[in-house]
């Protein structure tokens, strides 16, 4: 066994599980980019991972993966990026436990994220969010399922992580109605739900046996849904809404836009952004700030409070012909013709 195996080893069970406590999703995506690192690294030394070092994993090889990423995995700059902190947390741990190697160990971690445009987000209109929660056919199981957790997502704004993480015991519908979830980093929250959600999910849990602990949007054989089936479900009935609205077809409609959608319906209602961060889970309101650059009403306000110049803008009046004539006298074709 090289020295990268007990390295990698304990970074999992030591660093991330026991010191850290880190989350199931971190833990899923930081396992996911190491997989792909050794493959990686396995096609270019041929090497298999269990014979591959620190040595082999220096600063050219993990320049050329982020690369391969991009250009081959059509990943963007985000990605390539979070695969890159994920890199970066393994080799500062490495740095503690194998210092033999803080050379080629102090190289990786000089490799910086690539800076990136950030778009402003894709949201969807009041209208465009209604047309999109009606399509589907709630004369079937799966149309019903899917029309509450449309609605719930474009009103609470939950990451899809937590939307399939619900359990019946989430939704609480008496006094002060609300819907509980375990978010990212391991906080809890609590959303409260509108009269129409409300509606909506005691209809849907009829259908549900509300005694049990299982997934709030199961599947039809009673299990949680996965990250994939929900952006296809959205997908689809993205699809379908735009026949009645064709303004969607625009739009990549995704889990995320939902979330988005919550917040700018929040923003426009007048809600301060502290509040719109406490109600998304954001870890600082700074996060929030990316609604202010979508909303043009917000921009638009600001416009109509600035004072306009009193200008008006200027007319093109030809020159007499004398004073042409005079201002002519001094250039060299009229002294060539005297």
């Amino acid at each position: 066994m090289t020295d990268l195996a007990p390295v990698l080893q304990g970074f999992f069970t030591d660093r991330l599980a026991r010191q850290k406590n880190a989350s199931p999703n971190t833990v899923a995506a930081y396992r996911d980019t190491c997989k792909l690192l050794l493959a990686f690294a396995h096609a270019k030394t041929g090497k298999t991972p269990s014979r591959l070092s620190l040595a082999d994993l220096d600063a050219v090889l993990v320049g050329a993966f982020l690369q391969h990423l991009q250009e081959h995995r059509g990943n963007g700059s985000a990605t390539r990026n979070a695969r890159l902190a994920a890199v970066h947390s393994l080799f500062r741990y490495a740095a503690t436990k194998a210092p033999e190697h803080a050379a080629v160990i102090s190289q990786v971690l000089a490799i910086p994220p690539r800076r990136r445009e950030r778009a402003i987000v894709c949201y969807l209109t009041d209208e465009e969010a209604d047309t999109l929660i009606a399509a589907p056919d709630r004369t079937t199981w799966h149309g019903r399922r899917d029309h509450a957790l449309l609605l719930l997502a474009v009103q609470t704004g939950l990451r899809v992580s937590e939307v399939i993480g619900l359990t019946r015991q989430d939704i609480h519908l008496g006094a002060g109605p609300h819907v509980r979830c375990h978010g990212k980093g391991r906080k809890d929250r609590a959303t409260p739900l509108t009269a129409q959600t409300v509606k909506v999910l005691k209809i849907w849990l009829a259908e549900l046996d509300s005694a049990s602990a299982g997934p709030l949007f199961p599947t039809r054989t009673g299990g949680r849904l996965s990250r994939d089936a929900v952006e296809r479900l959205v997908a689809k009935h993205a699809t379908a809404a735009t026949g009645n609205c064709p303004s969607i077809r625009a739009k990549n409609v995704t889990p995320h836009t939902l979330r988005h959608t919550a917040a700018m319906s929040l923003l426009k209602a007048g809600v301060d952004t502290s509040v719109i961060a406490l109600w998304l889970g954001h870890e600082t309101p700074e996060t929030t700030q990316i609604y202010l650059h979508a909303d043009m009403t917000i921009k638009e306000q600001a416009l109509a409070r600035l004072h306009q110049p009193g200008t008006s803008p200027g007319r093109y009046q030809p020159s007499d012909t004398l004073l042409t004539f005079l201002d002519n006298l001094c250039c060299p074709a009229f002294s060539m013709r005297t």
